[in-house]
């Protein structure tokens, strides 16, 4: 169609009427913003790459530092519960500031801990003070009460929830 009109090969249509003059595009603008563009993209891919590999990073260092602090509390819980029940086995209790510590405790499991291991220290320390108002035993009644293992073990539930959610923890961290 151009080869019957001569005179509109230098032209340039805009929605079916001739533009008066040619507008020609120079190469080397062409290039420049073709590799100014590549550079853009190349370097906002870096910048998404770093920002997401800081993220996930900083995401483990919460995790694990949130695993290493259930575990320390948990393990104060433990400590804290293993002196009181063995004592409660051959004491009664005379002043209930004794139990304070594991109350204490057990609020702080309240700010962080799962439902599950939640009510296993709460089921421990009902034990464990249940065990203070029953009569004292003798040494003979304790040493078979250790020999039975887990079954006498108020913490045995306790432990293997706290066990089980930092199990979970641990996994999310990958």
């Amino acid at each position: 169609m151009l080869g019957a009109y001569p005179e509109a090969r230098n032209r340039v249509f805009h929605k079916g009427a001739a533009l008066p003059e040619a507008i020609t595009m120079n190469t080397t603008i062409v290039t420049a913003l073709t590799g100014l563009a590549g550079s853009l993209l190349g370097g906002s891919a870096s910048v998404a790459t770093a920002w997401v590999t800081q993220r996930t990073s900083n995401k483990r260092k919460e995790f694990r530092a949130e695993f290493t602090r259930r575990e320390a509390l948990y393990g104060q819980f433990i400590n804290e519960c293993s002196a009181h029940a063995l004592n409660s086995y051959e004491q009664s209790l005379d002043k209930s500031e004794k139990l304070l510590s594991i109350y204490a405790l057990l609020n702080r499991i309240r700010l962080c801990a799962s439902d599950g291991v939640l009510n296993a220290a709460e089921h421990a320390l009902a034990a464990i003070s249940e065990q203070y108002f029953k009569p004292n035993l003798s040494s003979e009644e304790v040493h078979a009460l250790l020999r039975e293992g887990g079954k006498a073990d108020p913490l045995k539930p306790f432990a293997e929830a706290s066990r089980a959610e930092l199990k979970l923890l641990l996994e999310k961290v990958g």
